[in-house]
């Protein structure tokens, strides 16, 4: 009979379990951070049929409606998200409506208090001109309305604008473009005059 043949199979035993015990306590921190990381990037609420006023010393200035806004506020950088599209309606201090921008896609950024409207971005100012663009970006900080991307501008008289560098003011009423192309309608009365 041998001597000591239970306590050395004891031992070793207790040291595959401590082991296994520690290496599962690895998998379970990495996956810990896993689902923290995956939390963080989730909405923290999810609002259906939004309707938000803007205002300013008691004056509305702005509307937006959206069918879907995810909030999310446990970021470094808190932004709301409008993936299913956005209408946004511009207004002056008398509360006319003075332009109309729909998109299929906007972001708002908290803390820059900026709005990217992304995806066929259209807007329509209160004198019937129409933009086109991939993006157009509204701070309501200095409520202006801009983009590096290329906007289309179809006039009331037919005339056609396509530029890059767009500025405009909120209403979209007094716009400038940087480098641009365009077909501009001249009425053939007022040639020669």
């Amino acid at each position: 009979m041998k001597k000591g043949g239970l306590l050395p199979g004891l031992f070793l035993t207790v040291i595959i379990a401590v082991l296994a015990g520690l290496t599962g306590c690895e998998n379970d921190l990495k996956d810990l951070k896993k689902i923290s990381a995956t939390e963080a990037t989730k909405p923290v609420q999810r609002y259906t049929n939004v309707d938000v006023i803007w205002s300013d010393s008691a004056k509305v200035k702005a509307h937006m409606t959206s069918p879907l806004m995810l909030d999310y506020t446990k970021v470094a950088k808190p932004y709301t998200e409008m993936p299913k599209g956005v209408k946004v309606t511009f207004y002056d201090a008398d509360l006319h409506q003075t332009c109309t921008i729909t998109s299929e896609y906007a972001i708002r950024r908290v803390a820059e208090k900026i709005i990217e409207l992304r995806k066929n971005v259209v807007g329509t100012n209160v004198k019937g001109e129409t933009f086109q663009s991939d993006e157009l970006i509204w701070d309501e900080n200095t409520r202006q309305i801009h983009s590096n991307k290329s906007v289309h501008v179809q006039m009331t008289d037919g005339s056609i604008l396509d530029g890059l560098n767009f500025e405009s003011d909120e209403g979209l009423t007094h716009w400038k473009f940087g480098p641009s192309t365009g077909k501009i309608h001249v009425d053939s009365k007022e040639i020669g005059q």
